[in-house]
C-alpha cells in the first residue's frame, strides 16, 4: 500500500464506520444498528414477481412449457421467504422508529403479509391483461400484445406498481416505496405506492409522469409523456411540520386523456368521466364530464430569410 494512503486510511475509516451509540444514524445499515434488507435484495425479489406475472418474458430465455408449473412453484418459494423475512425487518424498524411497545407480533404480521400479496397475484395479473390490451389498443405502433410486454416502460412501471400498492395496502413499510423509486429510476415515471389506479390504464412514452400518492384513477385512462398529477399545497401543523395523511392529489375518473406536459395538482381537483386534457395545460380546479380542455393555439412567427 503507497505511504501516503496507509497513513490516513485508518483515520478516515474510522470517521466513517458507525458508532455503536449512535441509534439515531439515519444513513447505515448494519446487523446491529438498523438491519434492514438492503435495495438490491428488494428489487431482486420484485423481479421475480414480475418474473412470475410474465413467466419467461422479462428472463434471458423462454419457460418450458412442460416446466412451467414446476417453474413458478420454486420461484413463489423463493419470494415468499425472502419477502417475508424482508417484511419482518421492515416491520420492527418501523415499530423502533415509532417507539411501539415490543409485541412481538411483527414475525406474524410479515408472514401474513406475504402470503396476502402471493393470493393477491392472480388478480393483478388480470389487470395487468387489461393494461396490456389499453397499450396495444391506444399505440397504433405497437404491432402485437407482447412487443408491449416486453418492450413498454410504461407497462413495466405500472406492473411494478400493481405490486407495490398491493404491500401498501397491506401496511408493509418501506418495501412498496423501494420498489417504486426502482422503476422510476429504470422508467422515468414516478408513481406512488398509494395512487389507487383502475385497469386498462395506459402510460404512452412515459418520461416525466408522476402521480401523487393519494391519487384516484378510475378505468381505461391513458396519460402521456410529462403529465404531473400532484399537490397544490402542503398543509403544516402548528410546529411548521408537514401534515401526513391528507387528499393531496387529484382524481381522475374513467376513460379520460390527459396529453403530454399538462399539469394536474389538488386533493380537491377532479377530472371528470371521459374528458380530454390538452398538452401543456395547467389546472387546479375540476372539470366536468365530457369536457375537453385545451390551450389558445400560439401564434408562431415563420421568417425566410434572403
Amino acid at each position: 500500500m503507497d505511504l501516503w494512503l496507509k497513513e490516513n486510511l485508518d483515520r478516515l475509516t474510522t470517521a466513517l464506520v458507525p458508532c455503536s451509540n449512535c441509534p439515531a444514524m439515519s444513513s447505515a445499515n448494519t446487523v446491529r444498528q438498523i438491519n434492514l434488507p438492503g435495495q438490491k435484495a428488494v428489487t431482486d425479489v420484485l423481479e421475480k414477481i414480475i418474473g412470475v406475472l410474465f413467466p419467461g418474458c422479462h428472463g434471458h430465455q423462454p419457460v418450458s412449457h412442460e416446466t412451467c408449473a414446476a417453474v413458478l412453484h420454486e420461484t413463489l418459494e423463493k419470494i415468499a421467504l425472502s419477502l417475508r423475512d424482508q417484511i419482518r425487518r421492515v416491520m420492527v424498524y418501523q415499530c423502533l422508529h415509532d417507539a411501539c411497545t415490543n409485541c412481538g407480533s411483527c414475525e406474524t404480521e410479515s408472514k401474513t403479509a406475504a402470503l396476502k400479496l402471493l393470493e393477491a397475484l392472480p388478480g393483478i395479473r388480470d389487470m395487468l391483461q387489461d393494461d396490456i390490451q389499453a397499450a396495444y389498443e391506444g399505440d397504433p405502433a405497437a404491432r402485437s400484445m407482447m412487443e408491449v410486454v416486453m418492450s413498454y416502460p410504461g407497462l413495466y412501471a405500472v406492473a411494478v406498481h400493481r405490486v407495490a400498492h398491493a404491500l401498501y395496502q397491506l401496511k408493509v413499510p418501506l418495501i412498496p416505496r423501494v420498489m417504486s423509486e426502482y422503476a422510476h429510476s429504470r422508467t422515468g415515471i414516478d408513481i406512488h405506492p398509494g395512487a389507487v389506479i383502475g385497469p386498462g390504464f395506459f402510460i404512452d412514452h412515459g418520461t416525466g409522469v408522476v402521480i401523487g400518492e393519494t391519487c384516484v384513477i378510475g378505468r381505461r385512462v391513458k396519460l402521456y409523456q410529462g403529465v404531473t398529477l400532484g399537490a397544490l399545497s402542503f398543509a403544516k401543523d402548528e410546529e411548521g411540520r408537514l401534515v401526513k395523511g391528507v387528499k393531496r392529489h387529484p382524481d381522475v375518473e374513467d376513460n379520460v386523456v390527459i396529453y403530454a406536459g399538462a399539469t394536474i395538482l389538488g386533493g380537491e381537483t377532479v377530472i371528470g368521466r371521459g374528458a380530454v386534457i390538452g398538452g401543456n395545460v395547467w389546472l387546479t380546479h375540476s372539470v366536468p364530464a365530457g369536457a375537453k380542455v385545451y390551450n389558445q393555439q400560439p401564434q408562431p412567427v415563420i421568417r425566410i430569410e434572403g
